[in-house]
């Protein structure tokens, strides 16, 4: 009689497993529904892709010069700091003219080394 009434809790614990699975699947999905939900650029196959950044100065001609103040304070954070590349989209060559160029924006005064 015990080892029937243990096999049937057995069974019961095991059913009960099974049902808090279902439920957890559930949860997991509404979870990832409430995150992927404002996403920009989400797929439903479950990747998110985004956008490549583009060099402005290559695909518009733009020419960096450090007497151009409002273009340069563009790249700079609020406090002054230089933006990186992967942030402006910028290329490599033009990351480091532009660097040069805030550089002697500030050490002429035209742009602040630090922004209060």
């Amino acid at each position: 009689m015990s080892d029937e009434k243990r096999d049937q809790a057995i069974d019961e614990q095991i059913t009960e497993d099974r049902g808090n699975v279902k439920e957890d699947a559930e949860n997991k999905e509404r979870d990832q529904d409430d995150r992927t939900e404002g996403r920009i650029g989400y797929r439903s196959r479950g990747r998110i892709f985004f956008r490549k950044k583009v060099c402005k100065f290559c695909t518009q001609n733009i020419k960096i010069d450090y007497k151009n103040a409002d273009l340069l304070r563009r790249f700079t954070t609020e406090r002054g700091k230089i933006l990186p590349r992967r942030i402006t989209g910028t290329c490599a060559r033009h990351q480091r003219e532009l660097a040069r160029h805030i550089k002697r924006a500030r050490t002429i005064a035209l742009l602040p080394f630090v922004k209060k």
